[in-house]
């Protein structure tokens, strides 16, 4: 059976196409067949003028419509798509949505930053991890970010701010924004003793490949710092070529670990997972238990 995801957020849009079939113990497999990227930075409209502009909602258009040829041809015949803090933001995304869906047939639906973190959690991150510990889930966004906390394999917190990589690149984050991210984290680790940081994100991930770090290990607190101060040494320019990113990632790759950064130490977490999951699996994982549910019923 193959389904499909579609996630637009604030910096890029996602189709992640996936097969999904039972294991030896009977359990699903999601399998990736394909996922393609596409950086429309509807952001860096939203968060400065307030709406998506005429140029981006006409890339947004054409990037569905593209979408739509390869669910096509792969036979896709599941999908759920989902659009992030920049639609949640833009004065005229029910306009465009209403183009896109009369245009392609593709209904996205613009998800609360809670029901961004819960579609996260159906990513099912927490099913293999160590019982008896606590883990802080982050996802770095253009536009926001969002945190679960999980302590005895259970979900004790989950929560969304408007501080994201893009906001931070237009200044749109304001100190008390940070103080209250970093209030309400103090606030849900009390008690708890060496927590551990999952980190998912196309920043994280890159910063992750470069450190060269075998599958499954762990970055430390350290590392992101040392990255950190690296990155912000050179101009956006000289992170493209010294590091071959893209120019949508040589820009935001800085906020982001200031983000990571920033977490981990209110946190006291000294260690960072990057496990290669986002919105666009938990959709997966989703829309695989809508589609259960409606065989049971």
């Amino acid at each position: 059976m193959k389904l499909a995801a579609i996630d637009i957020g604030s910096n890029a849009a996602r189709l992640l196409i996936s097969e999904a079939s039972p294991n030896s113990v009977g359990k699903m497999d999601f399998t990736k067949v394909n996922l393609v990227r596409v950086p429309l930075r509807l952001g860096f409209d939203v968060f400065s003028e307030g709406a998506i502009s005429e140029k981006r909602a006409d890339h947004l258009l054409s990037t569905i419509k593209a979408y739509k040829l390869l669910l096509e041809v792969y036979e896709v015949k599941y999908l759920k798509a989902c659009a992030t803090s920049a639609m949640r933001d833009a004065a005229n995304a029910a306009q465009i949505l209403r183009d896109v869906r009369e245009h392609t047939g593709i209904d996205i639906k613009v998800i609360s930053g809670e029901e961004e973190a819960s579609f996260l959690f159906e990513s099912h991150v927490a099913e293999n991890l160590e019982k008896g510990r606590a883990y802080m889930y982050i996802d770095v966004g253009g536009g926001s970010t969002e945190v679960t906390l999980f302590n005895n394999n259970t979900v004790v917190y989950k929560q969304s701010f408007n501080i994201g990589t893009i906001r931070l690149l237009q200044q749109q984050v304001t100190e008390a924004q940070w103080q209250y991210m970093k209030d309400c984290i103090k606030q849900q680790i009390r008690g708890l003793r060496q927590i551990i940081a999952i980190g998912s994100g196309g920043n994280i991930n890159k910063i992750f490949s470069l450190s060269k770090r075998k599958e499954g290990k762990p970055l430390t607190l350290d590392i992101l710092k040392d990255y950190y101060k690296e990155f912000a040494s050179f101009t956006v320019e000289e992170r493209i070529h010294l590091y071959n990113l893209r120019e949508d990632r040589a820009d935001v790759i800085v906020p982001a670990l200031q983000i990571y950064v920033n977490i981990m130490r209110w946190a006291d977490s000294e260690e960072i997972y990057v496990p290669k999951i986002g919105l666009a699996d938990g959709l997966i994982q989703s829309l695989y238990a809508d589609i259960t549910r409606q065989v049971i019923v």
